[in-house]
């Protein structure tokens, strides 16, 4: 009888282990098919390659930025986001690496609209209060921003090369990567090479 119920359980184990073995096998199978997601552009007033009106806006600090527009080698990033958004939250670490990492090339600055001190709050706990804040509804109409955490990538020309929806720093990162590669997003990127494949 003993004998009997530790065969069976030797069975149920290396039943198991199969199964184990072939469910992993699958979730391989299924990082390969599943290509990496970029930012999720949604429907919005622009698209890539469009250069938007230049817009002067005054700056939470007292000064003054143009969003938009020819900027002598150097691109913009309008990162909109808001003080009772968790996501936004999160990102700000992300965004403010970004910011650093890509100083060279690249200008950052926090959009949103309502009340200011919530924002310099937020702004000032994520040691991102150096970078520049505008708090303007037309901005975010300009844009066609609905959701947030919603990222606008312009160029040295002042055209969109890329922009959506961000909930991650692979989101984040894929708009500089659609602006290297010259597409609209990483998903475009990746169904032209699969085409070229084929």
């Amino acid at each position: 009888m003993i004998l009997t119920s530790q065969i069976l359980l030797w069975v149920a184990v290396i039943v198991l282990a199969v199964l184990v073995a072939a469910l992993a096998r699958q979730v391989g199978i299924l990082h390969e098919r599943i290509a990496p997601a970029g930012a999720l552009t949604l429907h919005q007033n622009v698209n890539v390659g469009d250069v938007p009106n230049a817009l002067t806006l005054r700056t939470a600090e007292g000064g003054s930025i143009t969003i938009g527009g020819k900027r002598a080698a150097r691109s913009q990033l309008v990162f909109f986001a808001a003080p009772d958004c968790p996501m936004c939250k999160s990102l700000l670490p992300v965004l403010r690496a970004s910011a650093q990492a890509e100083r060279d090339w690249l200008d950052v600055v926090i959009a949103g609209d309502g009340a200011e001190a919530p924002y310099r709050r937020m702004l000032a706990q994520h040691d991102i209060a150096h970078l520049p804040l505008v708090l303007s509804e037309a901005l975010g109409r300009s844009f066609g921003v609905a959701k947030l955490p919603y990222a606008v990538l312009l160029d040295e020309a002042g055209r969109v090369a890329a922009l959506g929806l961000v909930n991650s720093r692979e989101h984040l990162e894929s708009l500089f990567e659609a602006k290297e590669r010259g597409v609209a997003s990483l998903q475009e990127y990746l169904a032209r090479r699969e085409g070229s494949t084929r």
